[in-house]
């Protein structure tokens, strides 16, 4: 089963999510969710890597199916300045996005 629920609601209400991808920690601030290759992704702002706040703003890419002990967290996110809703590679496979 998918942690895609834990994602709908973390993008949707805006919600940090935590959890953990090939053994690493994060907290997330999910900002979409779309498919690619027929599989579920997330784009996300880790604002935690391993407990420690990352090295620089990105916006990394998680496949849903890579992710383990997904929880929502209790802390809101504001949008981030390096999401592009726009970006072509959402183009007809997004599922849910953040809004404004």
């Amino acid at each position: 089963m998918l942690p895609s629920k834990e994602f709908f609601e973390g993008v949707a209400l805006k919600k940090c999510v935590s959890a953990t991808y090939n053994k690493t920690a994060f907290k997330l601030a999910p900002h979409i969710l779309y498919t690619r290759h027929d599989e579920m992704h997330v784009d996300a702002v880790p604002l935690e890597k391993d407990g420690q706040p990352p090295r620089e703003i990105k916006l990394a890419t998680f496949k849903l199916a890579g992710l383990k002990d997904v929880r929502v967290e209790d802390q809101h996110f504001e949008r981030s300045d390096v999401f592009e809703p726009a970006a072509e590679k959402y183009d007809g496979t997004t599922l849910l996005a953040i809004e404004d």
